[in-house]
Formats: C-alpha cells, structure tokens, sequence
C-alpha cells in the first residue's frame, strides 16, 4: 500500500502539458506548494488547484518572470536565465488576430432600413443595431473584449460579467480573471449547459492600517426556483440579512408570504413569472449574494461552494439592498465564459495556446542564456600568455592600449568562441522556428519574413493556410459567445425598464470581427471589375466585395446610388429599352424634365357640298367641248 501512495500519479486533464516540470507536478502530480500557495488555499476546491497554478504558472511566462517561478524549487540559480518576451510576443500577436481589424455589432436585417420595399421588422432591426452600437461606444466594449481575449488567449479562458446598473441606467460589462471564477459543474454535466450556480471568490489581504485580517470575498449567481418577496432586515446578532415579506394577518388568518411583483401561482403551487423577453412563464430567477468571510473563521474543511453563511457579512449595493440571495428578475446567469478553444466532450475549460510550445520556451529561454555567456567570452576573449618573465602567481589584465613583455619565447593565446556564438544564435533562430511552427503561426503572421518572397496574393494566402485553420478554430470556440453577449444586453437593458427599450424584441444580434490577414485589394479590384463587366456579378455584390477588402464605403445602397446617378450610357440603354423618361429620370436620381404640349395643327377649310357637285358638272361640259373642237 505504501508503495502505490509514493509511486507518482500520471494524471492527463485540461492541464497536463505542464506535468513535464516537477515545478507544477510532483510524485504525487500537484504543484509545489510554495510556488504556487494560491492553489493550495483552505477554501480551494480539490478539482481547481491545478488549474489555478496552471494560470499562475502561465503568467510568469507572459510576464517573464518563469525564471523567477523556479527559484522556489531549483534554487536561486535559477534566476540567472535570460527571458526576452517570446511568449509576449506570441499572446498579443494571436490577441490580435483573433479580434480582428474592428468588431461590430449586427443585426439581421438591419442593412435594408430605408430601402422602399423595406417592412416594419427592418425598422425595428435597425433601431436595436443602433441601440446596441451606442451602448458598445458607451461601455468601452473595443477594450472589454481586448482584455478577455487576452487573458483566454495566455490563460485558456476568459470570463465577462454583466450587470444593470441604475445609477448610470445602462447594462455594466467587466472582465474577471479566470482565477476569481469557480462554476459549480454537476458530476452528471455533459458540458453543453451552462452551470446553474457559479462564484467569483478572491482573497483580500490583511489591512493593518484599518484593522482589518485576511479574509475572502465571494460573489454568488444562482439560478434557482421563484420564492416569495423578501425585504432587508437583520437576524438575532443584527447582522443585515434578507428576510421573507409577509403579510399582515387578519379574521384568524395567518400572515402568508407575499409575492414578488408579477408573479402568480400555478395550479401546482408552483410561483411562476413571466418575462418581458419570453412569451411563456418562468418558473427559475437569478439569486445574486455578494459576501464577506474572515479566513479565521473558517475553521471546517469548507471550500468556496460550502462556506458557512452564520459568518457572513453581506455587501449592499448602490440602493441599500442587502445582497443575501437578492431577487434579480431574470432568468439566466449574466456571465459569459470565452473558452480559448473548444472544450473536449464533457470539458467547461479552454487551452492556453502557449501550452504546446512551453518546452520550446524553455529551450529557447537556456539558449538565449547561453548565447548570452558566450557573446561575454567573444567579446572580451580569454587569453593565455606563456615566457621566462611571466610570473604564474602575477594576475594579468588585458585591456586597449596595453603593453605585456613577456620575454624570450612568450607568447599570447586567444580562446576563439565566435564560432560558438553563431551556432548558439542559429540554434536560436531554430527554436523560435519551431515555436512558431508548432503554434501555427507562419513567419509571415510574425511580421518575420520578406515580403519580396511573395509575388502574388495567392501565395500569401498559402503562407497563411496554419493561421487561417487556427483562427478559424478559435472564433468557432468564440462563436456561442459572440452570440450571447448582444442577446444579454438587450434581456438587461429590458429587465431594467430602460425607456428606449420599452416594445422592442430581443433580436438574434451577434458580435461580429473583422478581417486579421492582409488582402490584395488590387487583385480583388481587378477580379471584381472582370466578373461586373462580364455581367456574372450585381452591382450590390461588387460594392459588398470592395467593403470586405477595406474600401471607405460606408453604405453600399448610398453608393450605389451615386453610381447610378452618373451612369448616363446605362441611363440611354434603358431609355431606348423602356421608352418611358420617367423610368430613366428615377435611375439618375432625378426629376424627369416638363415636354412642352405640341402646337396645334391648322387643316384648310372643308368645301361646301353643293359648290362641290355644281363645280364636278362645269368640269364635265368643258371637257366635251373640248373633245368637239379637236
């Protein structure tokens, strides 16, 4: 038996790739305690202490401090390694393509607004989109996103919180570290449903100054079953606490609990309410607590799901309500979790995507030292001198300008290491080549390689084919969220009776991201000119091609216009096709010109009959006379 408890546990999670550092997996496959002191904490659950010393143990990395990391087990030592921010430099560069150039929120729909056969729903499509795009200017949610994606891109996940708030009447967004976010996943969980109670918990240090310990603090969402109203009150220590409303008792009946507003009970005894974003009753809300425990209290084994309420000192938020499992009037959780990529089957967890490439690191961090020592003996050589007057108990400086006599058959001896240098360096350049390699990033999204190396487009988009695959992977990790973020806002700004959001649906909107990869706009240009020309392709199609590619054109219908309306060849086409001035006037955006009325035709008077008839018979006997005479 004892010697299974030493033999050491091979443990393959979300994690394991860090198992190869005896830092982060003892025989027992833990992480060392004093490196990692946070994962190790009383109130830790078993389940998250690798993932916690995970995320420091890739901070250290980002932050070129994982020299410093292992100092706790290899010695002070093991600060003499050189980090120069190679994984820096590959966390902001994957950052950034994964955002893309810009990123907007869009609405289906919404680009027909003014068109004239445009229906009502365009209308109010376009009214949510614009709503939606004030509130991201307002909110900073260019910078949200940044610091999110950057903590999923190092850490593996990334966490966005939001909540109203009433004193600025607008939906909050914010970011937390992974860290602070411990979902309580249920044991029969597939991973395809989000969990129905999560805590952000952190610990807050001691504060001589204000007299106050160590304690934890913890921020509670839980989706659970309709109760009735409660009001702010205190318990037997006068501690604030929530308390169950009732109602005043009379005629021998007993004070009952109160419902909240809107809400009715069921045939089944069962509270329902019914939100402004659903059409069918809800039987589920969101309870919010925000608390306080001093670590001295917690003398159990607890961990953060289990933390004992008797010693609780609730928070009040910005109305005075005492946040003890507060009644929020929504029925889903406002907290998004990004994962980097997507989980496994069964999997709530991203991957860092410096976790594939961290040995390389490693190598490259111990190649960079040692190029660093050589690059020392290069430029100030080693030299050994021999003669009859050199003293070996003399210590010799070499230095510019000096002069040593050394005497009958002395000489001076250098150590040559250059050769060394340049091995080292290109064995430098090796490493990082591999890095880049293994984490799909071509030198080329490196900003490493020549672009005289590339003639055409096509081969550009050939060098990109590993980063395209990788982006594309990581946003369709992304995607769900992308989707969720845009419908929360709208289900809060509702819930918050928000006056501009009063009778307007909540509309599958998505945040969408811009191009990452360079384009060759003159070989889009000259492809979408040919297939106009040839007539394979409308108008809108082309103007829609030349907006992806990055052409300042804002609105493709207001651009199209101010095409047509100086297409005068066009214009004489369908002139002669329709006849119709109108028709043409319409085409060039312009009034059809007044045609002046025709002059009225003057015709000869028309004969009498009987002069008519009277003038045929004089004709008549002329004509015999005629005849007679000849």
């Amino acid at each position: 038996m004892g010697f299974f408890a030493s033999a050491r546990a091979a443990i393959i999670d979300r994690w394991s790739t860090f198992n190869y550092k005896p830092l982060y997996s003892d025989h027992l496959g833990m992480p060392n305690r004093r490196a990692f002191p946070e994962a190790h904490a009383t109130w830790v659950p078993a389940a998250d202490e690798r993932r916690l010393a995970a995320y420091k143990l890739l901070t250290a990395y980002d932050q070129n401090q994982a020299a410093e990391l292992a100092a706790f087990r290899d010695g002070e030592a093991a600060r003499d390694r050189r980090e120069f921010g190679d994984p820096s430099m590959f966390v902001d560069t994957i950052t950034s393509y994964v955002l893309g150039d810009e990123q907007t929120i869009t609405v289906p729909g919404a680009e027909h607004a003014g068109q004239d056969d445009a229906d009502p729903d365009t209308a109010t499509a376009e009214r949510v989109q614009t709503l939606l795009r004030e509130w991201a200017d307002e909110e900073l949610l260019a910078m949200r996103l940044l610091q999110t994606e950057r903590k999923a891109v190092s850490l593996g996940d990334g966490v966005y919180l939001l909540h109203w708030d009433a004193d600025k009447q607008r939906v909050r967004l914010k970011t937390f570290d992974p860290g602070f976010y411990f979902p309580i996943i249920d044991e029969d969980s597939d991973g395809s449903d989000y969990p129905d109670r999560i805590h952000f918990a952190w610990e807050l240090p001691e504060d001589p100054a204000r007299r106050l310990p160590t304690r934890l603090r913890r921020i509670t969402y839980h989706l659970d079953w309709i109760r009735p109203q409660t009001a702010n009150g205190v318990d037997r220590t006068s501690r604030p606490v929530r308390a169950t409303v009732l109602s005043e008792p009379s005629d021998g009946q007993p004070a009952q609990p109160v419902l909240g507003r809107g809400d009715i009970v069921d045939g089944n005894g069962s509270i329902t309410r019914l939100y402004p974003w659903s059409e069918r009753p809800s039987y589920k809300t969101v309870y919010l607590t925000d608390a306080i425990w001093e670590l001295g209290d917690l003398k159990a084994p607890v961990d953060v799901d289990s933390l004992p309420m008797d010693k609780a000192q609730f928070a009040t938020n910005g109305q005075g309500e005492v946040l003890d499992q507060l009644d929020l009037y929504q029925d889903f959780i406002p907290v998004i979790h990004v994962p980097n990529t997507v989980p496994e089957p069964g999997e709530h967890w991203g991957q860092s995507s410096l976790a594939k490439v961290l040995q390389v690191f490693d190598e490259l961090s111990g190649s960079d030292t040692d190029s660093s020592r050589a690059s020392a003996t290069t430029g100030s050589p080693i030299l050994a001198i021999s003669g009859k007057a050199v003293n070996g108990q003399t210590q010799y400086t070499a230095g510019p300008g000096m002069v040593l006599t050394l005497g009958e058959g002395g000489s001076i001896t250098s150590v040559e290491t250059s050769g060394n240098l340049a091995e080292l360096r290109n064995h430098v350049h090796d490493l990082k080549d591999r890095a880049a390699t293994t984490a799909r990033l071509p030198a080329v999204a490196l900003g490493t390689s020549d672009p005289a190396q590339f003639t055409s487009g096509y081969q550009l988009e050939l060098a990109l084919g590993p980063l395209d695959s990788l982006i594309s992977s990581m946003r369709l990790a992304r995607d769900h969220a992308d989707r969720l973020l845009p419908k929360f806002v709208q289900r809060l700004f509702q819930a918050g009776q928000h006056p501009d959001w009063i009778g307007l649906p909540v509309l599958p909107a998505k945040l969408v991201r811009g191009a990452y990869t360079p384009t060759d706009k003159a070989a889009v240009l000259e492809e979408v000119t040919k297939a106009r020309t040839a007539g394979v392709i409308s108008l809108e199609t082309a103007i829609r091609k030349l907006q992806e590619i990055g052409w300042p054109i804002e609105d493709a219908e207001d651009e199209i216009t101010r095409i047509d309306a100086r297409s005068f060849e066009a214009a004489r086409a369908l002139a002669d096709a329709l006849g119709n001035p109108e028709e043409v006037a319409a085409f060039l955006g312009r009034e059809a010109p007044d045609e002046p009325e025709p002059p009225t035709v003057v015709l000869p008077p028309a004969a009498d009959p009987l002069t008519l008839e009277q003038g045929q018979d004089d004709a008549a006997v002329g004509e015999q006379g005629s005849g007679g005479n000849a």
